[in-house]
């Protein structure tokens, strides 16, 4: 499917006539991406994603380089035989896991919110 192209109308099983509320409700979603509520929402979702993506990806390649460039470093045994480079990627683990419980309070305080706004929007139709 292209995006910006609508869906084609699906068709009630044979003997069988769709209720109308289900043809009016579909045309409510058609141009919802331009309503203010719609645009919150996205632009309230880019400012978490994009600075988190970008703290996840750099932790994620912190390992590697660290790894490659600072060699002795990261062989410091901290506890036993468990060196630096141990710790770092257990700890990779631990980052996603924050990352992911920031995620799911941002979307409960915030996206969620707002994505009942435009759910609203869309059941009040375009003009509503």
């Amino acid at each position: 499917m292209e995006v910006g192209k609508t869906l084609p109308a699906q068709k009630a099983p044979p003997g069988e006539e769709a209720p109308p509320e289900l043809a009016a409700e579909a045309a409510h979603w058609e141009g919802l991406e331009e309503t203010p509520e719609f645009k919150e929402l996205v632009r309230a979702r880019w400012r978490f994603v994009a600075p988190a993506t970008v703290f996840f990806l750099v932790y994620y390649f912190a390992l590697p380089l660290s790894n490659g460039l600072f060699p002795n470093v990261m062989r410091t045994e901290i506890i036993g035989h468990i060196n630096l480079a141990y710790l770092f990627a257990l700890s990779e683990f631990v980052m996603a896991w924050v990352l992911a419980y920031f995620y799911i309070r941002q979307a409960t305080r915030v996206f969620d919110p707002l994505a009942e706004k435009v759910r609203e929007r869309a059941a009040r139709g375009q003009k509503g």
